[in-house]
Parts: C-alpha cells; sequence; structure tokens
C-alpha cells in the first residue's frame, strides 16, 4: 500500500515537472528568435528589453491572485487553465506579423505562468509530509531551471529549420502537457477543503494593499530574500555576456558554454543533492549559506580572468542559487499551513518582481561602470545574508532536522 502511494506521488510529481519544463523551455526558447523577429518588423533593440519585461509584468500582477484562488477552486483547473492559455500565447507568437502581437503573446504567457507555478508549488505541499517538502520543491526547481537553461539551445537549433519552428514545436509541448494533466493529474484539495476555504470572510483588497500586507505578515523576510535572490540572479545573467565579451572578447560559444553547462550541472546537482543538504543542516542555514556563498562569488568573479576560472565561478553562482530557491520555497511551505496558494501566489510574485528589476538596474549600472552591476548584486546579497541572521527556527521540524 505504502509503495502504491509513493509510486502515486512520483507520477503526479513527473506531471507538474514535465508541465512547468514546457513552460520554462518556451520562455528562454524565443531569446536566440527575438532579434531576427524584430529588426524583420523594423524595430529597435529597445523593443526586445520590452518584450522580455512583459513576461514577469503581467507575472507578476497576477501571481498573489491566482494562487489565493487556487486555495478556493482547486489546484488542478488553474494548472490546465494555464497550459491552455500559454499553447495560444505561442501560436500568437508564431503568428505575429505585427509588434503588437509579440507584445500580446508574451503577456499572456506571463498570465500563463500566473496561472501555472503558484498552483503547483501549492501542490506540492498538498501531496507531500513536511520531511518531502524539501524533496519535492527541489525536483520543481530543476525542472524549472533546467527548462529555462535548455530553453535558448534548443530555440536556436530548432530555428535552423525556420525561424518559427521552435514555437510551433512549444505550442505542440503545450497542447501535450493539457492533455496529460487532464487526463492523468487528480485535484489535490477535497471538495470539504475548498468549501473550507470559500467559507471565509475574505474583503476584496486592491494589488498594492496586497503586497503591504504581505510585507507585514510572517512572511515578509522570506518573500523578500525570494526578491534579492531572483533580483541577484537576473541581475548577473543579464550582463554576465557583455561583460565577458567587453573585457575577455569571449565569444558567444564561449558564453553560451559556460551559462549552459554550468546550469545544466548545477540542476543536475540540486535534484540529487540539495534535499539531502536541507535535511542535513535544515532550510534557515542552507539560506544563509547560500547568500554568503553567492555574494563572495560575485566579487570573486571581478578578479577571475581565465576561461575556466570564470567557468568555475558562474557554476558555484548557479549551483548556490539551486540550494536557495528550493530552501526558500520549502521553509515558506512550512510556515503556510492552510495558505499554500496564498503563500506559493506571493512568493512567485516576488520572483517576477525580481526577474523585472534585476535585468533593468543591471544595464543602467553596467552603463555606468561594468563591474557596478556585479558589485552592486553582492552587496545586496550580502546585505540579504545579515537579515538571514536573525531569522529563527520556527518549526520543530526543521530545528530537528538541523540538530541531526
Amino acid at each position: 500500500m505504502h509503495t502504491r502511494k509513493s509510486t502515486h506521488k512520483k507520477i503526479i510529481l513527473a506531471i507538474l515537472m514535465l508541465n512547468i519544463f514546457i513552460v520554462m523551455v518556451g520562455v528562454g526558447l524565443v531569446t536566440p528568435l527575438l532579434p531576427q523577429l524584430i529588426l524583420g518588423m523594423g524595430a529597435s533593440g529597445q523593443s526586445i528589453g520590452l518584450l522580455v519585461a512583459a513576461y514577469g509584468i503581467t507575472q507578476f500582477l497576477l501571481s498573489p491572485l491566482t494562487g489565493q484562488l487556487s486555495d478556493r477552486y482547486g489546484r488542478k483547473a488553474f494548472i490546465v487553465g494555464g497550459g491552455i492559455v500559454y499553447a495560444v500565447a505561442k501560436c500568437l507568437f508564431a503568428a505575429g506579423d505585427s509588434l503588437w502581437m509579440l507584445y500580446a503573446s508574451r503577456l499572456l504567457e506571463g498570465v500563463a505562468a500566473a496561472l501555472i507555478v503558484p498552483p503547483m508549488m501549492a501542490y506540492v505541499a498538498d501531496v507531500t509530509t513536511t520531511e518531502e517538502h524539501a524533496k519535492g520543491n527541489a525536483l520543481l526547481g530543476a525542472a524549472m531551471s533546467f527548462g529555462f537553461v535548455v530553453g535558448p539551445g534548443l530555440g536556436g537549433f530548432l530555428a535552423g529549420y525556420g525561424v518559427k519552428v521552435p514555437l510551433y514545436v512549444a505550442t505542440g509541448a503545450a497542447i501535450a502537457g493539457v492533455v496529460v494533466s487532464l487526463v492523468c493529474l487528480p485535484e489535490s484539495l477535497s471538495t470539504e477543503q475548498m468549501n473550507e476555504t470559500r467559507a471565509k470572510v475574505r474583503r476584496r483588497e486592491s494589488f498594492l494593499k496586497r503586497y503591504a500586507q504581505s510585507l507585514q505578515s510572517e512572511y515578509a523576510m522570506l518573500f523578500m530574500l525570494v526578491f534579492v535572490m531572483t533580483f541577484g540572479l537576473a541581475n548577473f545573467e543579464s550582463v554576465f555576456g557583455l561583460y565577458v565579451t567587453d573585457r575577455f572578447y569571449f565569444s558567444p560559444q564561449d558564453i553560451a558554454l559556460i551559462l549552459t553547462t554550468g546550469a545544466v550541472i548545477g540542476v543536475g546537482m540540486q535534484a540529487l543533492l540539495v534535499a539531502k543538504i536541507m535535511k542535513r543542516f535544515g532550510e534557515t542555514r542552507v539560506i544563509t549559506a547560500s547568500l554568503l556563498f553567492i555574494a563572495t562569488a560575485y566579487v570573486v568573479l571581478l578578479l577571475a580572468k581565465a576561461f575556466w576560472s570564470i567557468f568555475l565561478v558562474t557554476f558555484c553562482i548557479f549551483f548556490a542559487t539551486a540550494m536557495l530557491r528550493p530552501a526558500l520555497t520549502t521553509k515558506l511551505s512550512k510556515m503556510a499551513g492552510n495558505e499554500q496558494g496564498y503563500v506559493a501566489g506571493m512568493n512567485n510574485a516576488y520572483m517576477s518582481m525580481g526577474n523585472i528589476v534585476g535585468p533593468t538596474l543591471a544595464g543602467i549600472f553596467y552603463d555606468v561602470n561594468q563591474f557596478a552591476p556585479f558589485l552592486a548584486g553582492g552587496s545586496i546579497l550580502f546585505l540579504a545574508f545579515l537579515m538571514t541572521l536573525k531569522l529563527k527556527e520556527k518549526h520543530p521540524v526543521e530545528s530537528e532536522m538541523s540538530n541531526t
């Protein structure tokens, strides 16, 4: 009986990982296509930046709402609905012959991510025990990271058969994910649980008030750490290629090798090791150590001059981030109780905020000085590390794990 239940959980996690992998591949898949598509429409480089940001904007606006609604109406409907919206977005991008259609597609992608990611994170908490949270979140995080890393390379490869081919492949993959979810994914919440949540009196709150309240909640520090983590990684990734090209004359192939190989190894280690590390040391210690490690690596990167030393530092940044992300998610899910959807939604919202602010500020800082984005990112991450020194162990399970 236990074996059957364990197998059932593995199948569910595999379906969730498949869905999030498809979405994240599609997000990164357009990167190598944008210059050719944009230039063909007579648009500027600024348009590329706005297209990238458009995805994060709608995700940021909707994530708090979708997470909370999934507590009331179930996870499956949002996951399936998000897959359908995502397929429509990719199809629209492929058919797009004007700039407004590309913007509409990217905005819809953000909507799809907001519909899918928070309910998925909450779903993992629904179907796993407290001890299993770390492993489930690490696997979901690995699928997200791997999809984002694979996306640009896959897009570039498929574009060899036609610039629109990657987009049609992404559309087909999204439809396949929807069908699998419809047929094989059960609802994780019982009717009683949903009715109980809906029965609670909730006032309708404005968008800004929802965020203001999140910063006054018991989750406030962790939400800010999610933002800082995402800001730091997006800040790094957005100017890394420019930095090594300007300073060391790296080729596009060199940059691709460093980012892709380093990230893939980091994701693999995330799937295999992170849950064990968290079980041994506890989420709080992993969060604290990861922030200090990443902040230090940012500074060390500026001292590295050889290809392999830069590769090693970049890998360390990816691996530390791969530990930090599931540690934050697991700690939040342990605190959330019956607010899994709300917390997952706000978690995703602060991630999307970091994805908007990080690249924007990195570009501004880089125009001032090529070292500035990394020094600024490292400083912010170090301040976050200092914040975590006051982060207390609030859960007996985590404290017990930390002492084993």
